[in-house]
């Protein structure tokens, strides 16, 4: 792993001489390269999703797992979009003269090489390829076991285009080892690789931020809420709800728990029950609310339980207030949202709630790269420090300071 790694880490000094022009030009290709060769890598998902189907893996894996034209297709899409990006590197971020004459430039740098671990998600491959390229940043790739012969075949392709190119196909480096071990070499490999970014399940996400010696920015668990506000539009509060839990129920901007004030829950919740009934959602409820409808009943680990399924706590809560507390207690710092048509509500819920996305009468599900303008993410931060919310390609630079001096001694 070290030989692997230090290649990585020289090609970052190559990667570090290419143009802005030039590295949009060669985007454009991988983009285009992954659309000839759809049908190779659908047929190497097909050997996952066999292999998913052995293994009892849940509906909501499978279908973070699963690839097909339309989902290749979006793939090449979110690599042109990221193509069509502004340059992140060589920005001058500020600048400014010292009494002493100095001519001081902030400048946007990429940070180096990124080692990005993620589970199930074959498109994270290509995703995280070229936001790492577009930002001049060299990728280890460590996919699960469970996508493994998707991501190969995704990364041939990439490297496919490195290579006509005359570029080192260590720019965009898969590490096969797939083992827990291999991410517990990966994680202190801090010689080499200057930051890993975890996108998986809590387990996953524990062990790397408590073993690592490389710096981290996790993407956490989406324990995301909305709350419907005694002042909210109740069908649009419902229909935000709806599209919230069950649009794509596997996926971490999802929602987990639905908070309802007190003042309006005997009319609102057997409403609510109608349509989730609708959509197959099972419901789970707090003691307050399984007074009013008929739905099971919500324990405390429930209410701090990512589900990534079709599955919905609700909980009666005192107003804003009780909202915020269970937020709070609850929130894993992702998004969370308020339906109110009373701003001053709404502003004190967005004051309060300290989490990367926060929202007024809208899904959480729009926490996304694409949905935020950024082409793609390599992830959701719910760190505090570098970089939070769908982290972009300007979240993969840092920065330092050009000095220009005229003889200056001090």
């Amino acid at each position: 792993m070290e030989r692997f790694l230090k290649e990585a880490k020289d090609g970052s000094r190559v990667l570090s001489t290419i143009s802005g022009s030039k590295k949009n030009s060669i985007l454009r290709e991988m983009a285009n390269e992954l659309r000839a060769k759809t049908k190779e890598i659908v047929q190497a998902n097909t050997l996952d999703m066999a292999d998913a189907d052995k293994n009892n893996l849940s509906s909501a894996l499978k279908d973070r797992l699963l690839l097909d034209e339309s989902r290749v297709e979006a793939m090449a899409v979110a690599i042109e979009e990221i193509a069509a990006l502004k340059e992140p590197v060589g920005r001058v971020l500020d600048g400014w003269i010292t009494e002493e004459g100095l001519k001081i430039e902030k400048t946007s740098i990429p940070i180096g090489v990124i080692g990005i671990i993620y589970e199930s998600r074959p498109n994270v491959t290509s995703d995280t390829a070229a936001l790492c390229f577009k930002s001049s940043n060299v990728c280890v790739l460590k996919g699960g076991k469970e996508a493994q012969h998707s991501n190969k075949a995704i990364a041939k392709v990439l490297q496919s285009v490195l290579t006509k190119n005359n570029l080192p196909t260590a720019l965009i480096s898969l590490l096969e080892d797939s083992s827990r071990e291999g991410v517990a070499k990966l994680i202190k490999m801090d010689k080499y690789v200057d930051l890993i970014i975890p996108r998986g399940g809590a387990g996953l996400i524990s062990y790397v931020s408590q073993n690592a010696t490389v710096s981290v920015v996790k993407h956490d668990k989406g324990q995301c809420h909305i709350y419907i506000d005694k002042d909210a539009k109740l069908d649009n509060a419902i229909a935000i709800a709806i599209n919230a839990k069950t649009q794509r129920p596997g996926v971490c901007n999802a929602m987990e728990t639905l908070l309802v004030d007190k003042v309006i829950a005997d009319n609102a919740l057997p409403k609510i029950k109608a349509e989730f009934d609708k959509a197959h959602t099972e419901l789970k409820g707090c003691s307050k609310t399984r007074a009013i409808i008929d739905v099971k009943e919500a324990t405390e680990e429930d209410f701090d339980t990512e589900y990534l399924a079709n599955i919905l706590n609700i909980k009666v809560v005192d107003g804003v207030d009780g909202a915020i507390e269970h937020i709070v207690r609850f929130g894993s710092g992702h998004s969370e949202s308020i339906i109110s048509e009373d701003i001053t509500t709404a502003e004190k819920f967005l004051g309060a709630i300290d989490a990367a996305a926060v929202y007024v009468n809208a899904s959480t599900r729009f926490t996304d790269g694409g949905s935020f303008g950024f082409g793609a993410e390599v992830g959701i931060s719910t760190n505090k420090l570098h970089a939070r919310g769908p982290m972009g390609i300007e979240g993969l630079t840092t920065y330092k300071f050009k000095i220009y001096g005229s003889g200056q001694t001090r």
